[in-house]
């Protein structure tokens, strides 16, 4: 049933600027995603990687990227609508399980806050779309929602039960999702503001 606090979320989910503003907010200028995406993608290497995100939002990374090597992905016309004409690079309208991009035309990806909120089945999906638009051994950064450890962060706690994903999995979970495509290399837990986030740092397999 939809609660007067779903009723909230939608309207405030529903408005870019809003939505934007109160999620720079919660996570203090997403500064922890943003020290994690320098560390394991390093976007300004000096390099001519190409660079997807899938889930991008509002466009609220972009800027971590070169321009003309970035493309975003989201399904929400009305963020992607707001990242166009605030953020830079390329912006496609799309799920990310059916990408209108060539295979292996991309040489690292990042996911954040996205697989929380598809069953198994479209995350599997994504996750196999991914893999075929990525070269082998392309490095994907995935930050994805936890529950803040118990009798800690209290505002995060308050945050997560907000939180519209209804698939939070756990580590085994996740690593059977990369299973088949990809290579965990790295993986470790921050908190950016209020939010806690599981990372996992993937390689594209052979």
């Amino acid at each position: 049933m939809h609660t007067l606090t779903d009723n909230l979320l939608d309207q405030i989910s529903a408005a870019p600027r809003l939505w934007n503003g109160l999620r720079w907010l919660a996570e203090a200028g997403y500064g922890g995603e943003r020290l994690a995406i320098a560390r394991e993608l390093r976007p300004w290497a000096g390099d001519q990687r190409r660079f997807l995100d899938l889930g991008c939002g509002t466009g609220a990374f972009a800027s971590e990227f070169p321009p003309e090597r970035y493309v975003g992905a989201d399904p929400a016309r009305g963020y992607l609508r707001f990242a166009g004409r605030h953020r830079p690079g390329r912006y496609l309208v799309s799920t990310g399980q059916q990408l209108a991009l060539a295979d292996t035309s991309f040489d690292a990806a990042l996911i954040c806050g996205v697989l929380h909120h598809l069953a198994d089945g479209s995350a599997q999906a994504l996750m196999g779309e991914l893999a075929r638009v990525l070269r082998p051994e392309a490095t994907v950064l995935v930050m994805e929602d936890i529950p803040p450890p118990s009798g800690t962060n209290p505002a995060g706690h308050l945050m997560h039960q907000l939180d519209r994903g209804g698939y939070i999995r756990s580590d085994a979970d996740y690593l059977a999702l990369f299973g088949g495509w990809f290579q965990v290399i790295d993986h470790y837990q921050i908190r950016s503001g209020i939010c806690d986030y599981a990372v996992y740092v993937l390689s594209r397999l052979p």
